[in-house]
């Protein structure tokens, strides 16, 4: 028969052990509610009743961490759920094998990170394995808000110490404290939108708490060289000892690509017939096949390099690696920069000067977009700015023609004489 009592604190402590056995001590005041006593001797509180057919059985807590009060509560609290036709053991189970932060970040890295380019991917792979992950890692994707997105965002948004070394090895680095770093934190914004997204085609909850993130205002860098600059550019370029790097320096400065683009190009890709360079989706940042055409200067470098280059090597430059290209140029750039008096001017500046350079000639914001390879109209309106010159150029001209000529100027002043001065 089934033993039931009205459950206590005196009647727990009571209640002897049965060897190789657990019974169970069934509540007189909650239906289902009851103590279950184990060979251990240790003692659990437990809620028995069925749904659809089925007897289960669901732990609530053990005792005394758990006293016999608040399981009793608890089990009141269960026992409502039941009567209403819900299963609070399914509905714990699946908590429990809910998708987590850590499980959506890993899916994401597994499915969503190799369609990106590999600098990207792995930017956001550090984003999230070193920022992300320890501060959401163990907490369910559906439990996030956009609250929790607000107060995470504005954490990466305030930077943190320099180096994160817990001992930095010099004095000028211990100095250095919290630097804000406000576009990292927008980066990390659209990491999460496009992550909290794919959540949402996975099933993993309905809504996206990153959507509509607070952005931080951005100054694009605009730095641009101008003539005089240019030609001490060329003449350190010209007189530099490493002939391969200075080459890669004058690509740039001649086509507007991107460093990586011309570090990484291959002989195959240059069709110097017809002065096409064909960039591979693989190396551009819009991931697609970029074909743009070269001068003249351009070609020459390509044939120079042919002669330099062993016969069977497809890289453009070669680096000191057998089988790769070159690998980075920074220090070789930070020796131009010195010797050119260029100590603000980065790598990439010489392709906002390259794009400049085509404003000032009259091409339109779309050709300029084509020749840098912009996948968006909006990447290109940077440079809209400076058409104000050929504009201005423009409103010159027609001044010029209205602009009085010297004989009315004559007429005028002469007329002014005439006329009576007053008392």
């Amino acid at each position: 028969m089934v033993k039931r009592l009205k459950l206590n604190e005196k009647t727990l402590r009571e209640a002897e052990p049965k060897p190789g056995v657990s019974y169970q001590i069934f509540d007189t005041e909650v239906i289902g509610f009851a103590a279950r006593v184990q060979a251990s001797g240790a003692r659990t509180f437990t809620i028995d009743y069925r749904h659809a057919g089925r007897q289960r059985r669901m732990t609530i807590g053990r005792w005394p961490e758990w006293s016999v009060t608040a399981a009793r509560e608890r089990a009141k609290e269960l026992r409502r759920a039941i009567d209403e036709g819900q299963d609070p053991l399914a509905a714990r189970d699946e908590w429990r094998g809910a998708p987590r932060i850590t499980d959506m970040i890993d899916r994401y890295i597994a499915e969503h990170l190799p369609k990106l380019a590999k600098t990207n991917a792995g930017d956001q792979v550090s984003m999230l394995k070193k920022m992300v992950e320890p501060a959401w890692g163990n907490r369910l994707v559906s439990e996030i808000t956009k609250s929790d997105v607000a107060k995470f965002l504005d954490f990466v948004a305030g930077g943190r110490p320099r180096p994160c070394k817990a001992k930095p090895n010099n004095r000028a680095r211990k100095l250095q404290g919290h630097k804000p770093t406000p576009i990292r934190a927008n980066r990390m914004g659209e990491v999460l939108r496009k992550m909290f997204t794919l959540a949402m085609e996975w099933e993993w909850r309905t809504d996206n708490p990153a959507q509509g993130f607070h952005r931080r205002i951005e100054h694009a860098r605009e730095r641009f060289l101008s003539p005089e600059e240019l030609t001490r550019l060329a003449a350190v370029l010209d007189a530099a000892e490493d002939q391969r790097a200075a080459a890669i320096i004058r690509m740039c400065m001649l086509t507007g690509a991107r460093v990586g683009e011309v570090r990484t190009a291959r002989f195959e890709q240059f069709n110097l017939d017809y002065a096409i360079w064909s960039k591979p989706a693989s190396t551009t940042k819009q991931r697609k096949i970029h074909r743009v055409p070269i001068s003249q200067d351009v070609a020459a470098i390509v044939r120079l390099r042919q002669q330099a280059v062993p016969r069977g090597n497809p890289w453009l430059f070669p680096g000191d690696t057998v089988g790769q290209p070159v690998r980075e140029i920074r220090r070789f750039w930070a020796k131009v920069q010195k010797d050119a008096g260029l100590a603000d001017v980065r790598i990439h500046d010489l392709r906002h000067t390259f794009a400049s350079l085509l404003v000032s000639g009259g091409a339109s914001l779309e050709m300029i977009g084509k020749l840098l390879g912009h996948s968006q109209m909006q990447t290109t309106q940077r440079y809209a700015h400076l058409m104000d010159s050929p504009l201005r150029a423009g409103v010159d001209t027609v001044a010029s023609l209205l602009r009085p000529r010297p004989r009315l100027v004559h007429d005028a002043a002469q007329e002014g004489a005439d006329l009576p001065k007053s008392a």
